[in-house]
Protein backbone atom coordinates (compact mmCIF):
# COMPACT_ATOMS: atom_id res chain seq x y z
CA UNK A 1 0.00 0.00 0.00
CA UNK A 2 1.99 3.32 -1.20
CA UNK A 3 0.13 5.73 0.64
CA UNK A 4 2.14 8.66 -0.62
CA UNK A 5 1.28 7.26 -4.41
CA UNK A 6 2.12 10.17 -7.11
CA UNK A 7 2.99 12.99 -4.33
CA UNK A 8 5.63 15.41 -3.77
CA UNK A 9 7.18 15.13 -0.50
CA UNK A 10 10.16 17.96 0.65
CA UNK A 11 12.06 17.33 4.09
CA UNK A 12 14.29 18.99 5.72
CA UNK A 13 17.35 17.45 7.67
CA UNK A 14 17.01 14.74 4.81
CA UNK A 15 20.76 13.89 4.88
CA UNK A 16 21.08 11.98 8.43
CA UNK A 17 18.89 10.31 11.65
CA UNK A 18 14.89 10.74 11.14
CA UNK A 19 15.40 12.90 8.12
CA UNK A 20 16.87 10.39 6.25
CA UNK A 21 14.54 7.84 7.10
CA UNK A 22 11.71 10.00 6.74
CA UNK A 23 12.70 10.82 3.02
CA UNK A 24 13.03 6.82 2.43
CA UNK A 25 9.92 5.73 4.03
CA UNK A 26 8.27 8.34 1.66
CA UNK A 27 9.65 7.39 -1.40
CA UNK A 28 9.14 3.60 -0.38
CA UNK A 29 5.69 4.83 -0.18
CA UNK A 30 5.26 6.38 -3.57
CA UNK A 31 6.30 9.81 -2.95
CA UNK A 32 8.92 11.59 -5.23
CA UNK A 33 11.21 13.32 -2.73
CA UNK A 34 13.02 16.84 -2.15
CA UNK A 35 16.10 15.89 0.04
CA UNK A 36 17.30 19.05 1.30
CA UNK A 37 20.34 19.59 4.04
CA UNK A 38 23.15 21.48 4.14
CA UNK A 39 25.11 18.68 4.47
CA UNK A 40 26.18 17.90 0.60
CA UNK A 41 27.41 14.36 1.93
CA UNK A 42 24.63 13.33 3.32
CA UNK A 43 22.16 14.46 1.61
CA UNK A 44 23.71 12.70 -1.63
CA UNK A 45 24.23 9.68 0.07
CA UNK A 46 20.36 9.77 0.86
CA UNK A 47 19.52 10.42 -2.44
CA UNK A 48 21.82 7.63 -3.98
CA UNK A 49 19.45 5.03 -1.56
CA UNK A 50 16.35 5.93 -2.35
CA UNK A 51 17.26 6.30 -6.13
CA UNK A 52 18.66 2.53 -5.34
CA UNK A 53 15.72 1.52 -4.16
CA UNK A 54 14.04 2.09 -6.76
CA UNK A 55 12.46 5.59 -5.46
CA UNK A 56 12.49 9.01 -7.21
CA UNK A 57 14.38 11.99 -5.15
CA UNK A 58 16.84 14.99 -5.47
CA UNK A 59 19.07 16.81 -3.34
CA UNK A 60 19.42 20.58 -3.06
CA UNK A 61 21.71 21.86 -0.82
CA UNK A 62 19.73 24.18 2.01
CA UNK A 63 20.54 26.28 4.96
CA UNK A 64 17.06 26.00 6.62
CA UNK A 65 17.93 29.06 8.42
CA UNK A 66 18.12 31.26 5.04
CA UNK A 67 14.75 32.38 3.88
CA UNK A 68 16.55 32.43 0.72
CA UNK A 69 17.40 28.95 0.32
CA UNK A 70 14.08 27.68 2.09
CA UNK A 71 12.54 29.09 -1.09
CA UNK A 72 14.62 27.92 -3.35
CA UNK A 73 14.03 24.41 -1.57
CA UNK A 74 10.32 24.63 -1.95
CA UNK A 75 10.76 25.52 -5.72
CA UNK A 76 12.77 22.88 -6.69
CA UNK A 77 10.17 20.45 -5.96
CA UNK A 78 7.15 22.66 -8.14
CA UNK A 79 9.90 22.42 -10.73
CA UNK A 80 11.09 18.99 -10.43
CA UNK A 81 7.99 17.19 -10.01
CA UNK A 82 5.24 20.11 -10.70
CA UNK A 83 3.96 20.57 -7.01
CA UNK A 84 3.71 19.91 -3.18
CA UNK A 85 2.01 17.85 -1.54
CA UNK A 86 3.60 17.04 1.71
CA UNK A 87 6.30 19.11 3.72
CA UNK A 88 8.43 17.64 6.42
CA UNK A 89 9.65 20.55 8.60
CA UNK A 90 12.76 18.15 10.31
CA UNK A 91 16.07 19.98 10.53
CA UNK A 92 17.24 21.30 13.78
CA UNK A 93 20.27 21.36 15.73
CA UNK A 94 20.68 20.37 19.43
CA UNK A 95 22.74 23.49 20.83
CA UNK A 96 24.83 23.34 23.81
CA UNK A 97 24.19 21.30 26.75
CA UNK A 98 23.89 23.95 29.89
CA UNK A 99 22.19 25.63 32.14
CA UNK A 100 20.11 28.77 31.41
CA UNK A 101 22.93 31.55 33.24
CA UNK A 102 25.53 29.30 31.61
CA UNK A 103 23.89 29.08 27.84
CA UNK A 104 26.08 31.46 25.53
CA UNK A 105 24.00 34.10 23.80
CA UNK A 106 24.87 33.23 20.17
CA UNK A 107 23.99 29.62 20.64
CA UNK A 108 20.54 30.63 21.49
CA UNK A 109 20.10 32.25 18.67
CA UNK A 110 21.74 29.87 16.46
CA UNK A 111 19.30 27.12 18.02
CA UNK A 112 16.06 29.96 17.20
CA UNK A 113 17.77 30.81 13.69
CA UNK A 114 17.71 26.82 12.68
CA UNK A 115 15.07 24.99 15.53
CA UNK A 116 12.48 27.77 15.04
CA UNK A 117 13.02 30.41 11.94
CA UNK A 118 13.57 27.51 9.62
CA UNK A 119 10.73 26.04 9.97
CA UNK A 120 8.86 29.65 9.81
CA UNK A 121 9.96 29.70 6.61
CA UNK A 122 9.30 26.15 5.75
CA UNK A 123 6.11 26.90 6.43
CA UNK A 124 5.48 30.19 4.78
CA UNK A 125 6.83 29.15 1.54
CA UNK A 126 5.33 25.36 1.49
CA UNK A 127 1.84 27.25 2.13
CA UNK A 128 2.36 29.42 -0.42
CA UNK A 129 3.00 26.18 -2.73
CA UNK A 130 0.49 24.01 -1.22
CA UNK A 131 -2.28 27.08 -1.93
CA UNK A 132 -1.35 26.43 -5.39
CA UNK A 133 -1.07 23.00 -5.73
CA UNK A 134 -4.52 22.38 -3.93
CA UNK A 135 -3.35 21.61 -0.91
CA UNK A 136 -1.46 19.34 1.16
CA UNK A 137 0.13 18.43 4.71
CA UNK A 138 2.76 19.71 6.66
CA UNK A 139 4.52 18.07 9.39
CA UNK A 140 6.99 20.51 11.64
CA UNK A 141 9.59 18.18 14.35
CA UNK A 142 8.74 19.69 18.15
CA UNK A 143 10.06 17.71 20.78
CA UNK A 144 9.37 16.62 24.13
CA UNK A 145 11.68 19.34 25.30
CA UNK A 146 8.98 21.40 23.78
CA UNK A 147 6.46 20.11 26.07
CA UNK A 148 7.64 19.93 29.71
CA UNK A 149 11.03 21.09 30.61
CA UNK A 150 14.71 19.03 29.91
CA UNK A 151 17.15 20.46 32.02
CA UNK A 152 19.79 21.83 30.47
CA UNK A 153 18.17 22.11 26.90
CA UNK A 154 16.26 25.60 27.40
CA UNK A 155 17.24 27.22 23.77
CA UNK A 156 16.19 23.70 22.04
CA UNK A 157 13.24 23.54 24.37
CA UNK A 158 12.22 26.82 23.71
CA UNK A 159 11.86 26.43 20.25
CA UNK A 160 10.14 23.50 19.55
CA UNK A 161 7.14 25.07 22.15
CA UNK A 162 7.17 27.73 19.49
CA UNK A 163 6.93 25.29 16.82
CA UNK A 164 4.23 23.66 18.02
CA UNK A 165 2.35 26.74 18.34
CA UNK A 166 3.32 27.91 15.18
CA UNK A 167 1.34 24.83 13.82
CA UNK A 168 -1.90 25.55 15.23
CA UNK A 169 -1.73 29.12 13.37
CA UNK A 170 -1.08 27.28 10.18
CA UNK A 171 -3.96 24.55 10.98
CA UNK A 172 -6.68 27.41 11.72
CA UNK A 173 -5.36 29.72 9.06
CA UNK A 174 -5.54 27.27 5.98
CA UNK A 175 -8.13 24.62 7.28
CA UNK A 176 -10.43 26.30 4.39
CA UNK A 177 -7.29 25.97 1.95
CA UNK A 178 -7.29 22.11 2.52
CA UNK A 179 -3.59 22.58 4.05
CA UNK A 180 -3.20 20.41 7.02
CA UNK A 181 -0.85 21.16 9.54
CA UNK A 182 0.70 18.97 12.53
CA UNK A 183 3.65 19.11 14.57
CA UNK A 184 5.17 15.27 15.94
CA UNK A 185 6.88 15.72 18.85
CA UNK A 186 9.59 12.38 19.46
CA UNK A 187 11.38 11.40 22.73
CA UNK A 188 14.72 10.05 22.64
CA UNK A 189 15.74 8.40 19.57
CA UNK A 190 18.98 6.70 18.78
CA UNK A 191 20.62 9.52 15.68
CA UNK A 192 23.36 11.36 15.58
CA UNK A 193 22.51 13.96 17.86
CA UNK A 194 21.46 11.39 20.78
CA UNK A 195 25.32 9.90 19.85
CA UNK A 196 26.78 13.10 20.01
CA UNK A 197 25.63 14.47 23.31
CA UNK A 198 26.76 10.81 24.47
CA UNK A 199 29.89 10.90 23.23
CA UNK A 200 30.39 14.84 25.10
CA UNK A 201 28.50 13.94 28.17
CA UNK A 202 28.73 9.86 28.63
CA UNK A 203 26.75 10.22 32.31
CA UNK A 204 23.71 11.16 29.96
CA UNK A 205 23.87 7.66 28.17
CA UNK A 206 21.79 5.94 31.47
CA UNK A 207 19.48 9.03 31.86
CA UNK A 208 18.28 8.89 28.39
CA UNK A 209 17.94 4.84 28.43
CA UNK A 210 16.03 5.03 31.68
CA UNK A 211 13.80 8.61 30.24
CA UNK A 212 11.03 6.42 28.51
CA UNK A 213 8.64 3.96 30.28
CA UNK A 214 8.81 2.15 27.19
CA UNK A 215 12.60 -0.10 27.31
CA UNK A 216 15.46 1.42 25.24
CA UNK A 217 15.64 4.47 22.97
CA UNK A 218 13.22 4.93 19.58
CA UNK A 219 14.83 3.74 16.16
CA UNK A 220 14.42 6.60 13.42
CA UNK A 221 12.14 4.20 11.53
CA UNK A 222 9.18 4.56 14.40
CA UNK A 223 9.11 8.27 14.09
CA UNK A 224 9.39 8.86 10.25
CA UNK A 225 5.96 6.25 10.38
CA UNK A 226 4.34 8.69 12.46
CA UNK A 227 5.02 11.39 9.58
CA UNK A 228 4.15 9.21 7.51
CA UNK A 229 0.73 9.03 8.93
CA UNK A 230 0.45 12.67 9.32
CA UNK A 231 1.67 13.14 6.14
CA UNK A 232 -1.20 10.63 3.99
CA UNK A 233 -4.78 10.49 3.84
CA UNK A 234 -4.42 8.15 7.31
CA UNK A 235 -4.54 11.35 8.89
CA UNK A 236 -7.32 13.11 7.25
CA UNK A 237 -9.42 14.62 9.74
CA UNK A 238 -6.48 15.42 11.87
CA UNK A 239 -4.61 18.79 11.80
CA UNK A 240 -3.30 21.49 14.96
CA UNK A 241 -1.89 18.15 16.68
CA UNK A 242 1.13 17.95 18.05
CA UNK A 243 1.76 13.91 18.29
CA UNK A 244 4.03 12.62 21.08
CA UNK A 245 6.05 9.50 19.92
CA UNK A 246 7.85 9.10 23.03
CA UNK A 247 7.35 5.60 24.98
CA UNK A 248 4.94 6.91 27.24
CA UNK A 249 7.26 9.52 28.92
CA UNK A 250 4.43 12.56 28.37
CA UNK A 251 1.70 10.27 29.99
CA UNK A 252 4.08 9.75 33.56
Amino acid sequence: MNLLEEKVAVVTGAGSGIGRQTAKTFADNGASVVVADIDTDGGQAAVESIVDAGGEATFVETDISSPDDAQAMIETAVDEYGGLDVLYNNAAIEGPVARLDEYENDAFEQVIEVNLKGVWYGLKYGIQAMLEDGGGSIISASSIGGEVAVPQYSGYGAAKAAVSQLTKYAAIEYADDDIRANAIAPGIVRTEMIERSIEDHPEMEEQFLNTEPMPGLADPEEIANAVLFLGSDLSSRVTGVTLPVEGGYLAQ
